[in-house]
């Protein structure tokens, strides 16, 4: 984690003069604003494109007035002074925007799967290529343009590659590999570009490789974990492999693979609570991909039941109070962890799903057993004990 430290207490012990606290603040304060520049500046371009696509409703004009756009913007960053480079920014962003949703758009539009999807996803790679370069050529006047073509371009080539999936209807391994090939792309371009939130958004497609992820049901959007327990260990090979990569890596790729761990964590905690609530008949879902076939003879829901049956009468079942006493074991020992590594993310993360997991166990399992509020209260008192014991002796 960024270590906190307390500047006016290192100053009046002694540690660090006032000038060099001075310095630090300084630079917080300048990277902070920075963000908040470039923040604004996004959300502003998405904002001023979605309203041109509104306004000129047609992809071919949409296209258009994006290349203008993207032009006059790329000249104006090329000639003029710092002055007037946010406006160039702001042209070349809201043109990039346009000029590939209204391709996207018109290709859709005017062309049958697969090539409808296929064409976006070439020329995704198109633009993703130069822009990588503009990136890497070190002008301080193309950089940002760079990076936010290469999102462009990687998000239109992913784009284009799922909608040929979703016009398949199928499942099995073909979708599996695609959000692991989603998950590469983003955890290359977020380390490419050094942002973390690039590198924490794909364990959005990393999830989906089990189909992991938010549906809606009944006018309300939950989380869905249709394999709980094989998500868990998912997520946990990924946080293994991600804290691998923290302990042997320099800092910057530290703290890439740091963010992709805490968000796996977090997903890993929203299925031990589906599973601490409904429990787990592994890998039922994958056994269903054999009859979820949309051809020629259609989709049988008699088939997927009868499959589903024959399926759960010889495999394995977790009951849901076996996920509910392992995930408190794993939060605990995650939270000692987390705080002996200086880990602030995932000590926070544990403690928040710590009370999630206690306030829902409380209305689900023993709100009415006073027994068990005992021996938990109990529990926690030598537990305490035992954490202080390995702090004192371990340092």
């Amino acid at each position: 984690m960024a270590v906190l430290a307390d500047l006016n207490g290192l100053v009046a012990d002694g540690v660090i003069t006032a000038a060099q606290a001075h310095v630090m603040r300084e630079r917080s304060r300048s990277a902070m604003v920075a963000l908040v520049i470039r923040l604004l500046l996004c959300g502003g371009v998405l904002a001023a494109a979605a309203g041109f696509v509104a306004w000129l409703q047609d992809p071919v004009s949409v296209a258009l007035a994006g290349f203008l756009f993207l032009l006059g913007g790329a000249v104006v960053l090329g000639v003029a002074g710092p002055l007037w480079r946010m406006f160039g920014h702001a042209a070349a962003l809201i043109g990039a925007v346009m000029l590939t949703g209204g391709g996207l758009v018109e290709a859709l539009r005017s062309f049958p799967q697969p090539e409808a999807g296929l064409l976006p996803a070439a020329a995704g790679l198109l633009i993703a290529l130069p822009a990588a370069l503009l990136y890497r050529s070190g002008s301080e006047r193309m950089t940002f343009l760079g990076g936010f073509l290469l999102l462009i371009g990687l998000g239109l080539h992913l784009t284009g590659l799922g909608s040929v999936l979703i016009d398949q209807e199928r499942g099995g391994v073909i979708p599996m590999l695609f959000s692991l090939y989603a998950t590469l792309i983003l955890l290359g371009a977020g380390w490419f570009l050094d942002l973390r939130l690039i590198t924490a958004l794909a364990i959005v497609p990393f999830a989906q490789v089990l189909h992991t992820g938010t549906d809606y049901f009944h006018a309300v959007f939950v989380f869905y974990s249709p394999e709980p327990t094989l998500s868990i260990l998912q997520m946990a090979l990924g946080m293994g492999l991600a804290f691998w990569l923290v302990r042997i890596r320099p800092e910057r790729d530290a703290r890439h693979a740091g963010i992709f761990a805490v968000m796996a964590f977090i997903v890993a905690n929203l299925c031990f609570l589906v599973g601490s609530l409904w429990g787990d008949v592994v890998g039922d879902t994958l056994a269903l991909w054999r009859v979820y076939d949309r051809g020629a003879d259609g989709f049988s829901w008699s088939a997927a039941e009868e499959a589903r049956r024959a399926y759960e009468a010889r495999a394995l079942v977790i009951p849901e109070s076996v996920f509910a006493v392992v995930w408190a074991l794993v939060l605990a020992a995650c939270a000692i962890s987390a705080a002996r590594m200086l880990h602030r993310g995932l000590f926070n993360t544990a403690l928040t799903f710590g009370a999630i997991h206690a306030y829902t166990q409380v209305f689900e399992s023993f709100g009415d057993q006073p027994l068990a509020w005992i021996i938990g209260g109990l529990a926690a008192i030598p537990l305490a004990w035992g954490i202080w014991r390995l702090n004192q002796q371990f340092g």
